[in-house]
């Protein structure tokens, strides 16, 4: 014991002296470069055209293998999304094994496989590894393509573009590449809903034939295998494959704008603006400035110690994150500095954005920030060594870009030797402050107005990047309904009530009781709303037996309700609750309570639309579209309060159809932000069927 209580104070003892000598205020020095050690991989070719490369590692008893297609980027025009699809599928099961007994064989073997568009890839114990490598050359070479499961990604790719909609990041994506690129290139195009409703088996299967291929394949074997035993394994999977003969496409250079300009993209719907300053460039990877700028990028925005998120978040609080990107490769790509930020400081964090691309042009960057970016590579790179699909591709990747064989072993001393002069130079020559795009996807009504501060020429766009023709009056109206005398508040709404069936036969509904189907982050829900005049409400929403959600208002108070979670109405919603006098609230628009002002003509959708400012009794505020030929409600947008910030809550009408004498939608889709959900009502029940009874908790 006495020996025992000695170790531990002589422990301690030495434990405080270390911490006294510890200085806490400073950082730790970063150690030296960690050693890099790659083996020569072994090299063989198929006479199919396949490259096999095998890497030796038996230090654990485990194989991963991948293999990769060369095709370079590939036009896809009125089929957008069917190379993506098309490698979906490949997951979907073989001619000769289900998807249900495959996967199931591959959990067994405790394996990891994985197929897409651009080749496959597996990992297993090597005890497994035949058995699973051979599964996976079977779903490349034998897929069966499914007509049920054809449908079902479908239909899932379809519920995502439409979830995406009004999504601003999805839109900056999108808009950014057409703009750059153009949208008929590779790099540009973009799938919609058209292009992958328009896709079918056929074109799966066709897509699959051209493209998946031994021709300009690369399959890389890592791990506890010998080149022989690789060898024997890469003929008896691969070797009778035969496929069409593949050339990499020789893709033209694209310029740069020849002066900076802002790309608007308006989505009214956005809490933020997300903002991306993007040029093209050209950055092969043997190219000499690679390690230079790849420095550049990690000083600029490649982490939370960069220069824009320092000064956008920490300095000035724009954002939560800003940073950049410094694309590479044998065609041609981008450098991007990007942040999503409040609306009212759109402006503000472009100017800081292109502050900082100047300051790396200029060559301000400490000694402190270069160490700091020098460490942080030196880590990652030798992190990622552990990862054999990364050291797969390192091995592909010197045959693929024509680079030394040492390329990996030294890429830590280039990088290691990159001076501030190297930054300063590559700043200069591939990070643009005069030829960019600055693409801004957000509401135009916030960030608009404070945009032509920065002095540079403003373009507007849709959100499939078309250019956006400014809107004016002169539309296809009568010339006696140009002014505001002929085509007034009581015009309008006269016009509604005479298009839905008629005042006499609107004052008639004295209840409503629909049924509608709603799908919901991938989920169908089903609902009932019910309604009595002048504004009692009950609405129901379940999910199978479970009830969802609940809303209730019976006149004087109401509560929502939501999984369990309930919420009486307060003050201001019991207001605005109130602000409806009957069923068909227009019925009473021309009355003292409410304010209305004629705001002129736009276009929603493919029609045109009278613009009208409703101001309710609570004061709440409604802008509502009426179609110019049909008179119909398309559509109406008010402002709502998401936890301190102000969101567009639109509603939009359509499929309208004769309910009894009135005419109604069957379809009322909701969104709110970038969040969207369509009700498509399958059946109204007008004047039956709804008592007092159904207001009562």
């Amino acid at each position: 014991m006495r020996k025992l209580l000695l170790n531990i104070l002589c422990a301690s003892i030495s434990l405080s002296a270390i911490s006294q000598n510890i200085d806490r205020s400073k950082a730790p020095k970063p150690g030296p470069a960690p050693a890099i050690t790659i083996n020569d991989p072994a090299i063989f070719n198929l006479p199919n055209g396949m490259t096999v490369l095998v890497v030796e590692n038996h230090k654990f008893p485990k194989v991963t293998a991948s293999l990769s297609i060369d095709r370079g980027p590939v036009v896809e025009g009125n089929k957008a999304g069917v190379m993506e699809l098309m490698g979906q599928m490949l997951n979907e099961g073989t001619t000769k094994t289900p998807k249900d007994k495959f996967d199931l064989a591959i959990d067994q073997m405790g394996a990891n496989v994985g197929l897409s568009a651009g080749g496959g890839f597996v990992s297993s114990l090597s005890r497994y590894f035949e058995a699973s490598f051979l599964m996976m050359a079977e779903a490349l070479r034998m897929p069966a393509f499914p007509t049920e499961s054809f449908d079902k990604i479908k239909s899932q790719k379809l519920t995502g573009l439409k979830s995406s909609e009004k999504s601003a990041s999805a839109i900056s994506s999108r808009v950014v590449g057409a703009l750059s690129f153009g949208k008929t290139s590779a790099q540009g195009e973009f799938e919609t809903e058209e292009t992958i409703k328009a896709l079918n088996v056929d074109d799966i299967k066709k897509a699959y034939k051209e493209s998946l291929t031994p021709s300009r394949s690369y399959l890389t074997f890592v791990g506890d295998i010998t080149p022989e035993q690789a060898k024997q394994l890469a003929e008896k999977a691969f070797g009778s494959w035969k496929g069409v003969k593949l050339e990499l496409p020789a893709i033209p250079t694209v310029d740069n704008v020849k002066q900076t300009e802002i790309d608007f993209v308006d989505v009214p719907t956005a809490v933020q603006g997300e903002i991306n300053v993007t040029n093209l460039i050209n950055n092969p990877m043997s190219n000499p400035d690679y390690h230079a700028l790849m420095i550049a990028n990690q000083i600029l925005g490649g982490g939370a110690e960069s220069k824009l998120f320092m000064n956008l978040r920490e300095k000035h609080g724009f954002t939560y994150g800003s940073y950049s990107r410094i694309g590479s490769g044998r065609f041609q790509s981008q450098f991007s500095g990007n942040a999503q930020v409040r609306s009212e400081k759109a402006d503000s964090a472009v100017a800081e954005i292109i502050n900082e691309i100047k300051n790396m042009r200029e060559g301000n960057i400490t000694e402190e920030e270069l160490k700091n970016a020098k460490a942080k590579y030196n880590g990652s790179f030798a992190l990622g060594m552990e990862d054999p699909e990364r050291t797969a591709s390192y091995a592909s990747n010197i045959l693929i870009n024509n680079l030394p064989k040492d390329y990996y072993r030294t890429f830590l001393q280039k990088i290691n030797a990159v001076s501030i002069e190297d930054i300063k130079k590559v700043s200069q020559k591939y990070l643009s402050a005069d030829n960019s795009r600055i693409v801004i996807v957000g509401n135009g009504g916030k960030i608009l107005p404070n945009l032509t501060r920065l002095g540079y020429p403003i373009k507007k766009f849709d959100k499939y990047a078309n250019p956006v023709v400014e809107k004016t009056n002169e539309v296809n109206i009568k010339e006696s309904e140009k002014n505001s005398e002929a085509v007034s508040a009581s015009f309008i709404i006269e016009g509604y009530l005479k298009a839905i069936g008629g005042r006499a036969e609107a004052e008639k509904v004295k209840t409503l009781k629909a049924t509608f189907t709603m799908d919901l982050m991938g989920r169908s829900f089903d609902g009932v709303d019910i309604k009595m005049a002048p504004n009692k409400q009950y609405t129901e929403v379940r999910m199978g037996e479970m009830k969802v959600m609940q809303k209730m208002f019976d006149g004087a108070k109401g509560y929502q309700a939501q999984m369990g979670q309930k919420n009486e109405m307060d003050e201001k919603e019991i207001k605005e609750a109130k602000d409806d006098k009957g069923l068909i609230p227009q019925l009473f628009y021309l009355s003292a309570d409410y304010k209305l002002a004629y705001l002129g003509i736009e276009k929603i959708g493919d029609e045109n639309a009278y613009k009208l400012k409703v101001t309710k009794p609570s004061e709440k505020v409604v802008v509502e579209y009426y179609s110019t030929s049909t008179g119909l409600l398309l559509k109406d947008e008010s402002t709502i309060d998401a936890g301190g910030n102000e969101m567009t809550f639109t509603v939009s009408y359509g499929n309208y159809k004769k309910t009894g004498n009135v005419t109604l939608p069957y379809i009322i889709t909701q969104s709110a932000g970038e969040q969207e959900f369509g009700m498509n009502i399958s059946d109204i029940k007008i004047n039956e069927g709804v008592t007092d009874a159904d207001f009562k908790e």
